[in-house]
């Protein structure tokens, strides 16, 4: 089956802290305001017109997660597959004004995914003035499902992905797209919901600056810095206002021989053996980490 998805799109949150999330965001994470009115806020890493968009809420939850697809004729293909996959088409018009074309469906599990052509980007204007941190992009999330087999078939079945690489229990999976980054999305089991969204840091002197501006807002790292085993790419968590909880993260190895690729299965689950299986550095993942959850809010 074709990559129909390349990499992650966008997510939206639900927030009933606006000013605080974007303060955050623009001063410690680096982002930048691109568009704001009294409904929403877009922020982006870079060039492009959205990553974070921020909604005005009576709720702290998640309202949809981007998948991107290059093409038009990529979004008709997964929007042509997602009622055999179980799932239902809740909207066939862009959300943004700076996507030409998309698809939202929501699974039966309660997650919602809206499959859209590229977001506008101006390539010359990736970078500008900040306080933070300054990351190159987001460049992937978690979910939680109650059903991790399910919610994988539908995103194999629907928008391509191929599993990377899984825990034996399937208690936490990654699926990877066709820009062939290790992952772009992971499945964790738990009830539906967001357990962190993470954003690409440049060098690991970042680090440095990051934990230098949490102080500053009376914030802490959760986890890290380390460096993760599947997808090998450096960390460290915290979570914002809202109680999102965003990585941090190094870039991460990529499948190159898509073809022959076969999924790696992690079957040492138990403490302290598996602790180098997620940190090749060996620092365990705090109890805070390990059941966090941030809500969906609610598909109708």
């Amino acid at each position: 089956m074709s990559h129909l998805v390349n990499a992650v799109g966008h997510v939206k949150i639900n927030t009933t802290v606006t000013e605080a999330v974007v303060r955050e965001a623009t001063e410690i994470l680096g982002l930048h305001v691109t568009h704001s009115d009294d409904r929403q806020t877009w922020l982006s890493s870079n060039g492009r017109a959205a990553e974070l968009v921020l909604f005005r809420s009576h709720e702290n939850a998640v309202h949809t997660i981007g998948l991107e697809a290059l093409t038009v004729e990529a979004v008709r293909e997964v929007a042509s597959r997602v009622e055999g996959a179980g799932c239902r088409i809740q909207s066939r018009e862009p959300s943004l004004k700076c996507i030409e074309a998309s698809v939202t469906f929501a699974t039966p599990e309660g997650l919602r995914f809206e499959i859209h052509t590229p977001i506008r980007n101006k390539i010359n204007s990736r970078r500008h003035p900040t306080h933070g941190v300054g990351p190159n992009r987001m460049d992937h999330l978690n979910l939680t499902t109650p059903d991790p087999a399910a919610t994988r078939r539908q995103l194999e079945m629907i928008c391509g992905l191929r599993l990377s690489e899984r825990m034996v229990d399937d208690s936490l999976s990654w699926m990877y797209g066709g820009n062939r980054q290790h992952h772009i999305l992971g499945v964790v089991r738990g009830k539906v919901g967001l357990h962190h969204y993470s954003f690409e840091f440049r060098e690991f002197n970042d680090y440095l600056k990051l934990g230098d501006l949490l102080d500053r807002f009376d914030k802490e790292m959760l986890w890290g810095p380390g460096r993760h085993r599947p997808g090998d790419n450096t960390y460290a968590y915290y979570t914002d206002s809202s109680g999102v909880m965003i990585e941090c993260s190094g870039s991460m190895a990529l499948i190159a021989d898509d073809g022959d690729y076969e999924p790696n299965v992690i079957t040492n689950l138990e403490r302290p053996g598996n602790v180098r299986a997620m940190n090749v550095w060996g620092t365990p993942a705090p109890l805070e980490w390990r059941q966090h959850h941030f809500p969906f809010t609610a598909v109708n």
